[in-house]
């Protein structure tokens, strides 16, 4: 009789520990499948927030661009000054609005970024110095970080530096060095056009 009470007790409290690991497990199932919810989320605000940082840099040069154009030196001051003064204004607004995407990097990703950066604002500290040959580097730099076969040189040493790098931190150098290359285009295309407009004042002034 004793014993038949004890075999009775340990099955049911095999029963019981049978269906708390069943509950425990249904529980964890839940929790893991909310963390798998949520990492989605933050994945989503991530790349919007890298979105609107993009779009941020986009805005602040198109604003540069739009103040040093042909067309704005084709006005007369008067306006020039009053769109000046509109860009400038647009300018503190964007500048104003704050976004910082952070990147988690191990100790080798933190060495190649800083030697990326150093080797990307060497060239650019040089930049006036020597504007073609500084735009020949930056394009064999920006075609170590495309995937296509580019048509220029490819930087080697620079392509296994940012080959290094985070994958969010290889984006933002490409995108450094190719909002860097459309300035350059655009300072080249502005020099020329400066250049012409004073040989014709020079022609003009010898003719008379």
């Amino acid at each position: 009789m004793a014993q038949a009470k004890i075999q009775a007790k340990m099955n049911e409290a095999a029963c019981s520990k049978f269906s708390r690991t069943l509950s425990m497990a249904d529980r964890s199932g839940q929790l893991l499948e909310s963390l798998d919810q949520l990492e989605m989320r933050v994945e989503a605000l991530r790349e919007a927030a890298s979105a609107m940082e993009q779009e941020r840099e986009c805005i602040l040069e198109m604003i540069q661009s739009l103040q040093n154009s042909q067309e704005m030196r084709n006005i007369c001051a008067g306006e020039r000054e009053e769109l000046n003064l509109t860009a400038n204004r647009l300018m503190g607004r964007t500048l104003s609005v704050e976004i910082s995407v952070g990147t988690i990097r191990n100790s080798q990703q933190e060495d190649a970024l800083h030697k990326a950066t150093s080797i990307i604002d060497e060239i650019v500290k040089k930049l006036l110095d020597d504007m073609d040959g500084g735009r020949q580097r930056l394009m064999a730099l920006h075609a170590a970080c495309v995937s296509e076969a580019p048509a220029v040189p490819i930087d080697q040493k620079f392509q296994a530096i940012v080959i290094s790098c985070a994958l969010e931190d290889q984006k933002k150098i490409k995108r450094r060095l190719e909002t860097l290359l459309r300035n350059v285009e655009n300072a080249e295309k502005n020099i020329k056009i400066m250049d012409h407009q004073k040989l014709e004042h020079t022609q003009a002034n010898g003719g008379q």
